[in-house]
This record gives structure tokens, C-alpha cells and sequence, in this order.
């Protein structure tokens, strides 16, 4: 084999990408990669890291995107996973990707990695639009003040991105020293003289954080420190707060604020132009104001229902699942495997009513894909321009009822598309009781677009009463049930800290890589969890299992409900596909089998019901089978007692619809 001329490859170590939420550090992983190689859960957590690889003079550099922080030491899950990234990960560089708007928030990050010793590079982003607000500060004097390389960058622009690497090599710990005072500062000695030498990150960053109450820390104490100078360290930490008041994290915090306005009065900024008021600021403003805000709301949603549930889900899933599977894929799979396997069983495995490639591939590909997809697409939209933080804001008082904030928004409408990948979106929420509450109200509440379409035509035809009543009672619902479910569920809330972007323009190609890159996610997530369904359906079919489910639901759906026997069928089916449960009773509405009260009342029961055995799995993935279990056993009983309640109330009054 010739080798002349090719260049030897070597591995360099590892990059990690660190900084505040919003600032573009996906955007600069982006483009130093490529294009997103791995995305996974960290161990024991929800939160997804991304890696891949970057080529740079003949070396290999892993990439570590890491969850976007406001403080190294940890109040959210979020944070925890990129301080112990940087603890696990010792030799690594930083590029920290900084807010040049906002230097005050993104130099608390730098200064937490001066203390724990982490050689760096400032990644000053989003320099056009700090120039444009004439907040931009000088980049020459912010190098000499902290002793690090810093270069300004226009990432969604690609302008500065490409000298990054390059000055890795010039990166060194950040040349700044805080005094927090005698007290605090005779304690920070005495626990770091109580910290193995060898620890992952500087032992004076693990002091202040122990000191501060940093209980993610205890695995590693016990891993890494004696018994005793554990001991030690909690008598130290608990004499400092008799002598603070029980405010060292607080008093630590504003010391190092004083020092970082200090450092930008120093530091001074670019001559540049203020900001005036543009459309951009303009609508930023409104789009949050109580009384405008709902409005343009209002039109968004419009909007996104047209793009997600028309084009996607009407348009796009007739063309792949009426034409492309129901005209081509499926009738040449069965032609092939009629022909090549003379096994019924195999045969009916593959391209039976619940087969491999009939129904599993049909439903993850045919119906949820382009669903997802274009949702994927409109939310990348919604995300880059700035908008969809302004929505959390505008609704952030109503989820505060539920035990939420505004970020469970995101989750909720992306639910309106599939509840299954609003599911595994809950991660964006900070604790596990707020995504315990909204894959709850998902499960049990949110139509998907397939499901919604179906149930809005049956609607449509019984009148507009029908449609108000059914909306209000699932809004009445999903609320009261979040409600109790926050005062039930153990846990705390978290705050609501948001960054607000500036509003711009999307760009096509960082569109591209972030939807790419989501839909990916979807192939290696949903699709097996949908392929493992079918094989349980197929199983509980053969055996049986199924007709059992609807012979012995009969008698509840007659005697509780008030609904013809055959409407059991229709909500075993609503548990495989809820698209499908719906269009059985769109069929039976249709033949004249069900009168417009018993419309209303089946719909709000299979709507409320338990969800498809997709959403399920992801459930049992996300939350365990305990919590899975859990929730369909509050919800099944709760779907028929409200339908029921429904039934008795309308008769009672004399109201048919």
C-alpha cells in the first residue's frame, strides 16, 4: 500500500464548548464539525450532549457541546452536566462562547473557570449586534485585563469561527484573583488544604463550591475524600455560616459581580452606533406586552397550524402514506414477500395489520415524520428568531398555576404535532417534577395533528357548540389536573430564567443543520420505540390478547358511557393509533351509529384516554415504568369518569348538541 503523501492523523485532546444559554455555542460546534456526529444522554441524566470531530493541521480534536449554563455551580441539571464535563474531562481546553451584548453575565462563566484552572478562549459572538447597540466592548483590552485569548465572531455569519482553532494553542487559565474577604477566604484555604491534590479542577473552585452548598459534590467526596476530612469540611462549612448569616453563596456572588463591573468600566467599548428602533426592537417589545402579545400569538399559532398540521399533516402524509406506502412500498413489500416466504406467520409479521413494515415503518415514516419534520422546521424557525422566548414570557403566569414556568410551553405545543417527541423535548424543563407534570398533561390532554384533524371534522359536522364544549372541557381538565398534580408531585419548581434574544431573521443553512439534525434524533429515538410496539401488538393479537381488551371493555363503554358496544373497538384501536381510535369513530358517526351527544362524549373520552403505546414507551424511557404505570392508571379512569360526567350532565339538562 502506497502511503507517500498522506498526512498523519493525530489525535489533540479534547475542545468543550461552554457558555450562557442563547449565546451560539451550538451554531459554533456547527460549524467547526460539520455537522452533529453524536448526541446522547449524559450518564444517570436527561440532558443530551453533543459530540463530534474536528480536523485541524493534521490533528483529530474532539468537540463536546455542552447544556448551555448561567453558574458553574450547579442549580439545575443543566448545569451539574457541564460542570461535571469539565471536571471528567481533565487536559481539555475551553472555548468559552461568549454574549458580546451581555459581557456581564458571561464573565461570571469566566471568571468560575479562571478558579478552577481550565486554559481558555474567548469566543466574544454576536459582535455585529453589540456594535449595532454600541455596547461592543474592546476586545484588545479585555485580552490584557483577563490574559486569554479573545476574538470576535458573527457565528450565524461564519466570521471569526474559522481562527478558533488556531488559537487554541494559545489558550491559558484566565490571570484574574478575587479576594472574597477574611472569613471566606480563611475557610476556602482550610477546605482546599482537606482536597486531594489530584483533583479533577482547581481544589480552590471545589472549595467555593462545597462552601456554598454544592450537594451534587457528594458522590465525588465519597469517591475521592476521607470520612474524616469530609468531617472537617462540614465543620468548616457550617462555623462560616454562623459567621455569614447563612449567606456565603449569596455574598460570594455579589463579590464577584463588583468584580466584573469593575472589569467592563476598565475595559470600555468600540466606538459604534446605538441601537434606534427598528422594526426588529419594535416587535420584540410588543410581541411580550400583555395585550398585544396575545394577538400575534394567536397569528403564530395560526400559522404553525397551517404549515405543521395542514401541509404536514394533511398534505405531506397523503402523499408518503396514501401514495408513496399505500401505492408503492407496501403493495411491492407484499408482492416480494408473498413470493419469497411461504410462512403465514412470517408473512403476516412483516405486512400483516400489525407488521413490520405495514404498520411500523408506515405509521414512524409515512404519518409521524413529516409531522415532525416540518414541525421541527417551523420550530427552528420560531427559535432562531427570537420568538419563542417571548412566548414563554407571555404565558409564564398561567404555568406558574401549574407548578411550571413558561418554558413548558415549548413541549405543550410541540405536543399539538406528536406527543411522542414532545416528550423526550420535556428535557428542556430544569426539574423532574415540572417534566413529570407536563408529560402528564401531554398523555393525558393533547391531541396530536393526526388525532386533531379527525376529531375537528367530526366536530365541524355536529356544529360549533360541540367544538366549544369539547375545548373547554379539555382546558378545564389539563388545568385542574395540573394543578392538584403540582401540589402532589414531590419536588420544587424552578426559577424562570430566560435569556431574550434580539429579534432577527432565521438563516436557511443553520436551519438545515439544526432540523437535520433533530430528525435524526427522531430516527434513532422514536423509530425503535415504534418497531418494539408493533412486535407487542402483533404478539397480543396472535395470543388473543386483543379481542379479550375489547370484549371485556364493552360493558363499560355501554353502561358507563352510554355508547354503542362497537365504540370499544375504536379506543382499543386510539391505544395503538390515536389517529386511527378517532377515525374508527368518525367512521361510525358517519354511518348514522352515533348521535351528536354521543360524538361529543366519545371524543372528549378518547381525546382524555390513555396515550398510544408510543407515547408510552417514551414515558417508561423518559420517566421509568413506575411513573409510566402511574400515569395511565390515573388517566384511564379519569378519561371515562369526565365522559361520563359528560353524559350525565348534558341529558340532565336536555342538551343534544
Amino acid at each position: 500500500m502506497k502511503t507517500e503523501g498522506l498526512t498523519p492523523v493525530r489525535k489533540s485532546g479534547k475542545v468543550i464548548l461552554v457558555g450562557n444559554p442563547n449565546v451560539g455555542k451550538s451554531v459554533v460546534f456547527g460549524y467547526l464539525t460539520g455537522r452533529y456526529v453524536t448526541v446522547s444522554n449524559y450518564p444517570g441524566t436527561t440532558v443530551e450532549v453533543t459530540r463530534g470531530e474536528v480536523r485541524d493541521r493534521g490533528t483529530v480534536c474532539e468537540i463536546i457541546d455542552t447544556p448551555g449554563v448561567y453558574s458553574l455551580l450547579p442549580m439545575s441539571e443543566d448545569e451539574r452536566v457541564t460542570r461535571d464535563i469539565l471536571m471528567a474531562e481533565p487536559g481539555s481546553r475551553v472555548i468559552q462562547v461568549a454574549d458580546a451584548k451581555n459581557m456581564r453575565r458571561s464573565l461570571m462563566i469566566t471568571l468560575q473557570l479562571a478558579e478552577m484552572g481550565i486554559p481558555l478562549v474567548i469566543a466574544v459572538n454576536m459582535a455585529d449586534e453589540a456594535r449595532d447597540r454600541g455596547v461592543m466592548p474592546r476586545i484588545d483590552q479585555l485580552e490584557k485585563k483577563i490574559g486569554v485569548p479573545a476574538i470576535p465572531t458573527v457565528a450565524v455569519r461564519k466570521k471569526g469561527v474559522d481562527r478558533l482553532m488556531g488559537m487554541l494553542d494559545l489558550a491559558t487559565t484566565p490571570n484574574v484573583g478575587i479576594s472574597y474577604g477574611e472569613k471566606i477566604e480563611s475557610a476556602v484555604s482550610r477546605m482546599e488544604s482537606l482536597i486531594p491534590e489530584t483533583s479533577p479542577v482547581g481544589r480552590r473552585a471545589l472549595a467555593i463550591m462545597l462552601l456554598c452548598g454544592d450537594d451534587s459534590l457528594t458522590q465525588w467526596l465519597a469517591e475521592n475524600v476521607t470520612a474524616e476530612r469530609v468531617s472537617e469540611m462540614n465543620v468548616t462549612r457550617n462555623r462560616l455560616e454562623e459567621e455569614t448569616g447563612g449567606e456565603i453563596a449569596y455574598r460570594i456572588n455579589q463579590i464577584r459581580l463588583q468584580w466584573i463591573d469593575s472589569l467592563l468600566e476598565d475595559l470600555g467599548e468600540e466606538a459604534g452606533v446605538a441601537e434606534g428602533g427598528g422594526w426588529a426592537q419594535v416587535f420584540g417589545r410588543v410581541s411580550m406586552d400583555p395585550f398585544y402579545g396575545v394577538p400575534i400569538f394567536l397569528f403564530v399559532l395560526f400559522l404553525a397550524y397551517e404549515f405543521v398540521g395542514v401541509f404536514g399533516a394533511k398534505i405531506l402524509v397523503d402523499f408518503l402514506e396514501a401514495g408513496l406506502f399505500g401505492k408503492a412500498i407496501i403493495p411491492g413489500a407484499s408482492w416480494i414477500v408473498n413470493q419469497a416466504i411461504p410462512w403465514p406467520l412470517a408473512r403476516d409479521f412483516l405486512i400483516g395489520p400489525y407488521g413490520m413494515i405495514s404498520m411500523a415503518l408506515s405509521y414512524a415514516i409515512a404519518i409521524v415524520l413529516p409531522i415532525v419534520g416540518t414541525f421541527f422546521w417551523g420550530f427552528g424557525i420560531l427559535e432562531d428568531s427570537g420568538y419563542l422566548p417571548r412566548l414563554a414570557v407571555m404565558v409564564d403566569r398561567i404555568f406558574k398555576k401549574i407548578g411550571c414556568n413558561g418554558k413548558a410551553v415549548l413541549p405543550m405545543i410541540l405536543g399539538l404535532g406528536c406527543d411522542t417527541m414532545a416528550t423526550l423535548t420535556t428535557r428542556i424543563l430544569e426539574t423532574r417534577k415540572e417534566r413529570i407534570i407536563v408529560t402528564l398533561l401531554l398523555a393525558l390532554g393533547i391531541p396530536c395533528s393526526a388525532q386533531l384533524g379527525v376529531i375537528l371534522g367530526m366536530l365541524g359536522n355536529v356544529g360549533p357548540a360541540a367544538t366549544i364544549t369539547w375545548v373547554a372541557i379539555l382546558v378545564a381538565v389539563i388545568l385542574a389536573v395540573g394543578f392538584l398534580a403540582s401540589r402532589v408531585i414531590p419536588g420544587e419548581s424552578s426559577d424562570f430564567i430566560l435569556e431574550i434574544p434580539p429579534i432577527r431573521w432565521p438563516r436557511l443553512g443553520n436551519l438545515a443543520v439544526k432540523t437535520m439534525a433533530r430528525i435524526e434524533w427522531y430516527l434513532r429515538e422514536a423509530v425503535p420505540l415504534f418497531i418494539l410496539g408493533t412486535l407487542i401488538l402483533f404478539v397480543a393479537d396472535r395470543i388473543g390478547w386483543l379481542l379479550w381488551l375489547q370484549k371485556a371493555a364493552e360493558p363499560l363503554v355501554v353502561g358507563v358511557l352510554d355508547l354503542p358496544p362497537k365504540t370499544a373497538e375504536a379506543f382499543l384501536i386510539g391505544f395503538l393509533r390515536r389517529d386511527y381510535g378517532a377515525a374508527g369513530l368518525f367512521d361510525m358517526a358517519r354511518a348514522g351509529l352515533l348521535t351528536n351527544l354521543q360524538v361529543v362524549v366519545s371524543l372528549v373520552t378518547i381525546t382524555l384516554f390513555i396515550p398510544c403505546i408510543a407515547n408510552f414507551l417514551v414515558i417508561v424511557k423518559e420517566h421509568g415504568g413506575k411513573v409510566a404505570a402511574g400515569m395511565a392508571l390515573f388517566i384511564f379512569p379519569l378519561a371515562v369518569l369526565v365522559g361520563a360526567l359528560v353524559n350525565i350532565c348534558a341529558r340532565k339538562l336536555g342538551i343534544t348538541f
